[in-house]
């Protein structure tokens, strides 16, 4: 499964865990990119104040996922395996995952993580 993750860009927690994705990507398939990116709302068919929620992924079918879901489908594409996105649709995985990744989403900014990366590439957000 290939696709974009799209991020919050301007969270050092959520850059950490990207740059986690790209050293795991056995692929080389994953296409991480900021949902501050212009036109990213568009693309993705989301308004522009849903997209701050979480992060999204859109898949090489037009498929848009968001949350904990958009997580798995990442990790599915960079591991080369569905084994992530078939655990999460498991009855009660998903809706823990859920409960666990907008609690995290809500707190994100108070995470230690690492220079944001809409910080150290501005031209690409």
């Amino acid at each position: 499964m290939s696709g974009v993750l799209y991020f919050d860009g301007v969270c050092g927690m959520c850059t950490r865990f990207v740059y986690f994705l790209k050293r795991v990507d056995r692929t080389g398939e994953l296409e991480i990119m900021p949902f501050q990116q212009p036109g990213t709302a568009e693309r993705l068919g989301i308004s522009p104040s849903r997209m701050t929620e979480s992060g999204w992924w859109l898949d090489s079918c037009g498929q848009v996922y968001g949350g904990a879901e958009a997580v798995n489908a990442a990790l599915s594409a960079a591991l080369g395996t569905g084994l992530p996105l078939i655990l999460y649709r498991v009855p009660g995985i998903g809706v823990l995952q859920e409960r666990v990744y907008r609690w995290v989403a809500a707190h994100r900014y108070r995470f230690p993580g690492t220079t944001p990366h809409c910080e150290s590439h501005p031209v690409a957000c």
